[in-house]
């Protein structure tokens, strides 16, 4: 009885570090909400809203996931990992690949509103460029964003 109490012990262990080394990274459920609920907010009080995204509230910024808000230039109006980026014109940005990311994100934006993208950036947690994916939605002149990568 003692050893069949000790592996259940074990087992739960394992699973619960299991669980949490996946509950670490964003997921696509995550960013989706995220964005939309930076748009509803941007709705109700833009400015405040960018402003909070930027500083790093943690509505905006969780784990290795963070909302970007880009207007239809290409230029940013808030960037929850780097403040640094705003007020910056990144339409001809391009990934480690050569794509032109915002680029097509503001095409894409135009063409359909509500989307899913590709590309490569650097993740916050190890300063590696890696493959990202980031849901974005247009809402009046602005394209929100958050991503996840894909490891």
């Amino acid at each position: 009885m003692k050893s069949a109490i000790l592996w259940v012990s074990i087992l739960a262990f394992f699973l619960s570090v299991s669980s949490f080394a996946k509950e670490q990274f964003a997921t696509k459920k995550e960013a989706e909400a995220m964005v939309v609920k930076a748009v509803a907010a941007l709705k109700t009080n833009r400015a405040k809203t960018l402003a909070e995204i930027t500083a790093k509230d943690p509505k905006y910024n969780d784990r290795d996931l963070y909302a970007v808000v880009y207007d239809m230039t290409g230029k940013v109006m808030a960037h929850g990992a780097n403040n640094k980026m705003v007020g910056k014109d990144l339409i001809e940005m391009k990934d480690p690949d050569g794509k032109e990311f915002v680029k097509e994100r503001v095409e894409l934006a135009k063409s359909k509103g509500k989307f899913w993208q590709d590309y490569k950036f650097t993740d916050p947690t190890t300063r590696k460029a890696l493959p990202k994916e980031a849901y974005c939605e247009k809402t009046g002149d602005d394209i929100v964003c958050a991503g996840i990568y894909k490891r």
